[in-house]
């Protein structure tokens, strides 16, 4: 992927529901934990989407399954954004649920109780060659590699795209579901992505390297792009086995809720990339998204 490519932003992922309980401490088991408690919208897919968009991505559509109980809430709140949405709606799942659990205590990190629900259902049915009509960069929600119908769509649209010369990018998602999916069963899903998302855990995960900028180099030999998200730490990009590119985070910034700053990495990153910004200044501009992202509740830009 190549600074300057131009034209619009195509994400296939998760739309789902958040929501965000923040709390301070231990959760006090058999009886009550006082928290402040938030029901907004969210899902990696659709925040990246709504950070492009607030980056200056000047077109970005977001492909989806919700059920019918949310559907014209999202597709609104996706309009808000800027977001084109072509969500489908589920007549028999309803749209995925996150409970968030943010510690205040403990600098804003977060635990996920997950229930898909119709997002992991979308599939290679909901899917058209033509949406690459106009399309300078495919990004795929990792969480799509979760489902076998994700998986088929994934095969499917990295084929369409390549064959149309469109890029690739894709967020490996969740260290727990990379687990359970298994590393060279992902990665050889994933042949054929030209950029590469991981945070530092996915990708030491799917390295076996022990620290960010090491993994970055590893997993580069197998991707031509890769981006290691690191939160405080900063980012790095990695290309041909080497670390070409660092950025550090935004300093004194105060964590409210840490859920999807690296979503509004990812979409600020790849804002950038489309309109022509070198690495260098991708990295920055990500980094500075992932900041503004932690000092508000949710997971979507104001």
């Amino acid at each position: 992927m190549t600074g300057g490519d131009g034209g619009a932003l195509l994400v296939v992922g998760d739309v789902v529901t958040d929501v965000v309980a923040r709390h301070r401490g231990a959760l006090s088991t058999g009886t009550d934990t006082v928290a402040s408690i938030r029901t907004v919208p969210g899902g990696a897919g659709a925040n990246v989407a709504c950070w492009a968009a607030r980056s200056g991505c000047r077109d970005v559509a977001l492909l989806g399954r919700v059920g019918a109980d949310s559907a014209r809430w999202h597709e609104a709140e996706l309009v808000r954004c800027g977001v084109r949405p072509r969500l489908v709606v589920d007549a028999e799942a309803p749209t995925g649920a996150v409970i968030c659990l943010v510690d205040t205590g403990s600098g804003g990190e977060r635990t996920f109780l997950t229930d898909s629900g119709a997002s992991l259902r979308v599939g290679p049915e909901d899917w058209s060659p033509d949406l690459l009509d106009g399309v300078g960069l495919l990004h795929l929600s990792g969480y799509l590699c979760f489902s076998a119908s994700g998986r088929e769509l994934v095969s499917t649209a990295v084929a369409d795209a390549r064959a149309r010369g469109v890029p690739v990018s894709l967020d490996p998602a969740s260290t727990g579901f990379l687990r359970e999916l298994g590393v060279e069963r992902f990665l050889g899903l994933v042949d054929g992505v030209d950029v590469l998302t991981p945070s530092r855990d996915e990708a030491t995960l799917l390295s076996g390297a022990a620290g960010p900028e090491e993994a970055a180099a590893k997993l580069s030999g197998r991707f031509p792009v890769v981006v290691v998200k690191s939160g405080a730490e900063g980012a790095c990009v990695a290309r041909g086995g080497v670390v070409r590119e660092r950025s550090h985070a935004v300093r004194g910034v105060t964590v409210r809720d840490s859920t999807g700053a690296g979503d509004a990495f990812t979409g600020a990153l790849l804002a950038a990339r489309l309109r022509g910004a070198p690495w260098r200044e991708a990295l920055s501009e990500g980094c500075r998204a992932g900041s503004e992202a932690v000092t508000r509740v949710g997971a979507r830009p104001p």
